[in-house]
C-alpha cells in the first residue's frame, strides 16, 4: 500500500530550510560574481575605458571607480535596509539582485572609451555606483533571512553558508575568466573576450530569481507584522535612539572593521600583490589564488558550526590578531615563494632614491595631462611602474636625484626646463640606463614562472584565507543577533557595509597609495594590521556574547 502521509513537521523543515540557504545563497553568489568581475579585470577595464589619460592615472581611476562601488555600500544598506524592515526580507533582496545583475550586463555591452569618449568611465562607474547600492541591501537581507529560519543553536552553522557566497563569488568570477582565457586566448580576450564573463550574468541572474521567488517571508518577521510590532520609522529607531546607535558602532570598530581587513588582505590584495607588486602572469596568479579559496572554503562552515558551540566573539577576535601578528612575514614568504629573483635583487642589490624632499611630489594627476618632469618624480615613477622597491634618502636641497642599486649609481635629470623633444630623448636614455643597471643586479621584469613554487605559495595564500574564514564564518549571526527584529536589517547592515565597503573596500587603494609613498612594497600591510589591532582591543572591551539570544523578540 503506497504511504500517502503527509511529511513529518520536522522533514518539512529540513526541506525548507535546504530551500532558504540555498535560495540565499545562490543569490548572494552571483552579487559578489557580479561586483568582483570587476576587480578581476582590473588591468583590461583600465585600457578599455581609461585610456584617455596617462598609464599611471588610468590605474590610480580604475582602483578608484572600483572603490566607488565599495563607497555607496553603506548608503545601500540604509535605503534598502529601511525597505527590508518594513516591506519585508524577500521582496527587498529580490530588487537587490535585479538591479545588480543588470548593471553588470550593461557593463558586458558598454563601448570603451575609444569608440565614446569620456561617457564610457562615466557610464561605467555609474553601474558600479549601483552596484555597490544593490550590494548594500543584498547582503543584510540575505543573512537576516536565514539567521530568522535558523532553529535554536544553529544560526552560526546556517548564517555561515552566506559567509561562503561571497569567497565563491570570487571564485567564480576567477574560474570564469580563466575558461574565457583559456578558450579564445589572451589576445582575443583583452579585445573583446572580457565581455563574456559580465554577460553570462543575465543567465545568472535569471536562475537565481527563479529560485528566489519560491521563498516565503521569514518567520521573524511575519510573526512581528501579525503582531503589529513592526518599526513605521526603522532609520530613526536604528540611528536616532542612542542605545541601538551605541549597539552599530560597537558592531563597527569592535566586528566589522577588523574582520573586513582582513578578508580583502586575504583574498583581494593578495591577489593584487601577486599580480602588480610581485609580476607573476595574471592567469598563474587566478590559479593560485582560486585554489587556495577552495581548499579553505569549508572552514567557513566549521567556525560557523564552532561559534554555535563556544560563541562568536572570541573566533572572530583571534582570527584578526594572529592576521595583524603574522601579515608581514607571510607576504616576505609569498615574495621569496612567488618571484625568487625578485627578492633576491632585493637582498643583494637595494634600492635607494637619493632626491632633495622638495623635488618630490604626490604623483596623482586627476586630468591625467600632467607631465611629472622633476629628478626625483621620474626615478619614483619609473621604479613604481617596474614593481620595485626602494627607500628614500633625503639629499641637500638643489641636488639632482639619483638611483643607488647596490653599489652602482643611476643619476636622474630635471626637465622642466627642456623642450618636448629633448626631453623625450632623456627620458628614454635615462630609463634605458636604469633598466640596465635593475637587469645587471638580477631585477625581473616578470617573474619566472618556471620558478614560481606553487604548493607554497598555495600554502601562504590558504593561511591567509584561512585568516579570512575566521573573522567571516561567524559575522553574520553575530551582528543578527545583536539587533531587535523590528529594526534588524536596517541596524546590522550599516556597520557591515562600512566595514566592508569603506574599511575593508578601500584597503586596495590605500595600501597602494603607502607603497607609492614608502617605496616599501610591503608599508601597505600597516593599514589592516592597524585596524585588525583597533578591532582586537576594542572588540575585546566592548562587544557582548549574544549567541543564544531570541530572534524574535
Amino acid at each position: 500500500m503506497t504511504d500517502t502521509a503527509e511529511p513529518t513537521a520536522d522533514a518539512r523543515l529540513k526541506r525548507d530550510d535546504r530551500l532558504v540557504i540555498l535560495a540565499s545563497s545562490v543569490g548572494t553568489v552571483i552579487e559578489w560574481y557580479d561586483f568582483y568581475l570587476y576587480g578581476s579585470l582590473a588591468a583590461i577595464i583600465t585600457a578599455q575605458f581609461f585610456s584617455g589619460v596617462n598609464e599611471t592615472t588610468g590605474f590610480i581611476f580604475a582602483l578608484m571607480a572600483f572603490a566607488a562601488g565599495f563607497a555607496v555600500r553603506p548608503f545601500g544598506a540604509v535605503f534598502f535596509g529601511r525597505l527590508g524592515d518594513l516591506w519585508g526580507r524577500k521582496n527587498t533582496f529580490l530588487v537587490t539582485m535585479l538591479l545588480m545583475g543588470l548593471s553588470t550586463f550593461v557593463v558586458g555591452l558598454l563601448p570603451s572609451y575609444a569608440a565614446i569618449g569620456v561617457a564610457a568611465p562615466v557610464i561605467l562607474i555609474a553601474m558600479r555606483l549601483i552596484q555597490g547600492l544593490a550590494l548594500g541591501g543584498e547582503y543584510g537581507g540575505a543573512a537576516t533571512y536565514v539567521a530568522e529560519h535558523a532553529p535554536p543553536g544553529r544560526r552560526g552553522l546556517y548564517t555561515s553558508f552566506i559567509q561562503i557566497t561571497a569567497t565563491a563569488g570570487l571564485m567564480l568570477s576567477l574560474v570564469v575568466i580563466l575558461g574565457v582565457r583559456t578558450t579564445v586566448g589572451e589576445e582575443a580576450f583583452t579585445d573583446w573576450g572580457w565581455r563574456i564573463p559580465f554577460l553570462v550574468s543575465i543567465l545568472l541572474l535569471g536562475v537565481s530569481l527563479w529560485i528566489r521567488l519560491k521563498l516565503a517571508e521569514s518567520p521573524a518577521f511575519a510573526r512581528m507584522k501579525a503582531e503589529g510590532r513592526g518599526s513605521a520609522t526603522p532609520l530613526k529607531d536604528s540611528f536616532g535612539r542612542w542605545p541601538n546607535l551605541k549597539l552599530v558602532l560597537i558592531a563597527l570598530v569592535g566586528l566589522t572593521a577588523g574582520q573586513a581587513v582582513v578578508w580583502y588582505t586575504g583574498q583581494f590584495y593578495a591577489l593584487f600583490f601577486l599580480e602588480k607588486v610581485l609580476r607573476v602572469e595574471a592567469a598563474l596568479a587566478n590559479v593560485l589564488i582560486a585554489t587556495a579559496l577552495l581548499l579553505a572554503t569549508p572552514f567557513f562552515i566549521f567556525w560557523g558550526w564552532l561559534s554555535d558551540k563556544v560563541g562568536r566573539k572570541p573566533i572572530i577576535l583571534v582570527g584578526c590578531l594572529l592576521a595583524a601578528a603574522t601579515y608581514f612575514p607571510l607576504f616576505g614568504m609569498l615574495t621569496e615563494a612567488a618571484n625568487p629573483r625578485l627578492a633576491a635583487a632585493t637582498a643583494s642589490a637595494p634600492v635607494t632614491i637619493v632626491a632633495d624632499p622638495a623635488d618630490c611630489s604626490v604623483q596623482f594627476d586627476p586630468v591625467g595631462k600632467t607631465v611629472f618632469d622633476s629628478s626625483c618624480d621620474l626615478a619614483k615613477g619609473w621604479l613604481a611602474k617596474a614593481g620595485v622597491s626602494y627607500a628614500n634618502e633625503a639629499a641637500p636641497a638643489g641636488t639632482v636625484a639619483q638611483v643607488r642599486i647596490g653599489q652602482a649609481t643611476v643619476a636622474s635629470f630635471g626637465g622642466a626646463a627642456l623642450d618636448p623633444a629633448a626631453f623625450g630623448e632623456a627620458k628614454t636614455a635615462f630609463e634605458a640606463e636604469l633598466g640596465a643597471a635593475l637587469t645587471a643586479a638580477g631585477y625581473p621584469a616578470r617573474a619566472d614562472s618556471a620558478l614560481v613554487n606553487r604548493p607554497l605559495v598555495v600554502a601562504i595564500l590558504f593561511v591567509l584565507v584561512f585568516y579570512v574564514t575566521m573573522v567571516y564564518g561567524p559575522i553574520a549571526a553575530t551582528l543578527v543577533e545583536m539587533f531587535p527584529t523590528n529594526i534588524r536589517y536596517t541596524s546590522m547592515s550599516l556597520p557591515y557595509h562600512i566595514g566592508n565597503g569603506w574599511f575593508g573596500g578601500f584597503l586596495p587603494t590605500t595600501a597602494f597609495a603607502i607603497v607609492a609613498a614608502t617605496g616599501n612594497i610591503y608599508a601597505g600591510l600597516w593599514y589592516p594590521v592597524a585596524v585588525a589591532v583597533m578591532t582586537v582591543v576594542l572588540g575585546a572591551l566592548l562587544v557582548r556574547e549574544r549567541k543564544d539570544v531570541d530572534l524574535s523578540a
